[in-house]
């Protein structure tokens, strides 16, 4: 198992903080390289612990809130659960969209005109289990046809993962597998598995780290035989054509709006409200609801 989270830094090794006023310079062909290759790249210490702390309260505080309500979380296999939710109901929304290396990697690979639609966190509680294989939704004509990824997803821990906490794991360059024989376009047969389990990579990142991803990519959740919960915030990014928006319901009301940096504005997939509407799940992923996870 592979356990190193990688920097993707130009000449340096240090890692940066969102408090620095200089734009870091990151690899453009390390970005592309990572992602079209083993489909994943990481940044350690791209925010403080303290920051971290803060969004693990936020996260703690949106999820007993949304067990409380009905479609408020969705299942995804046994003690593990996936809820979206509002940008503004987390503080640090604006310190993540805006963060240089995010932005860096959604318009290396998804182009200036990439659009955000998706915000929420996957919880593996103690006793959640070894979730199927699978991708986060059906690829798409651009990645079949034209070999080209046009959405991404970016993870951020809320807590220090270890090996016992069901850490996230992936079969790097498995995002340009074709579908054939995929349950709902997602799920691969078993016969696909010992090539996932020979590719597969654990990742333990801590306080602080982010990754990006494709959600493509074969991967899944293993089992969590800790006593702790393993937040993991998701933030969703689209390029011009996607259509994941489509799955999502991302609202921003005009109080906040009033509060957001053009260049966030303009990079924001969102309905515009007075007051935020409770959010009923859509993203629903039936293999991991019903099936034997």
């Amino acid at each position: 198992m592979e356990n190193s989270w990688q920097e993707h830094h130009q000449g340096t090794t240090a890692t940066l903080s969102t408090q620095e006023s200089k734009t870091p310079a990151y690899d453009i062909a390390q970005i592309m390289g990572g992602l079209y290759g083993e489909g994943i790249i990481g940044l350690k210490g791209a925010f403080s612990r303290e920051w971290v702390q803060q969004l693990h309260q936020d996260v703690l505080a949106l999820y007993e809130d949304a067990l409380q309500r009905p479609g408020g979380a969705v299942g995804r296999g046994p003690k593990r659960h996936y809820v979206e939710i509002h940008p503004e109901n987390i503080s640090g929304f604006i310190d993540l969209v805006t963060h240089p290396w995010v932005t860096t990697v959604c318009e290396a690979v998804l182009g200036p005109d990439y659009k955000i639609v998706e915000i929420g966190f996957d919880v593996p509680n103690p006793g959640a289990v070894n979730q199927p294989w699978h991708r986060d939704f059906p690829a798409p004509e651009d990645t079949i046809i034209g070999r080209r990824l046009n959405s991404l997803a970016f993870n951020l821990t809320t807590v220090d993962v270890f090996e016992d906490m069901g850490p996230f794991e992936i079969a790097p360059g498995t995002q340009w597998d074709l579908p054939d024989g995929f349950e709902h376009g997602m799920f691969p047969p078993k016969s696909l598995y010992p090539r996932y389990e020979a590719r597969a990579q654990r990742k333990m990142p801590q306080m602080g780290d982010i990754s990006a991803r494709s959600a493509l990519t074969i991967h899944r959740g293993t089992g969590n035989g800790s006593d702790k919960a393993r937040p993991a915030l998701v933030l969703g990014v689209d390029a011009p054509g996607g259509i994941n928006a489509e799955r999502h319901d991302l609202q921003v009301s005009r109080a906040f709006f009033e509060k957001l940096p053009e260049s966030v504005r303009q990079h924001l997939t969102y309905r515009l409200v007075d007051t935020l509407e409770p959010i009923v799940q859509a993203h629903t992923i039936e293999g991991l609801m019903m099936g034997e996870a």
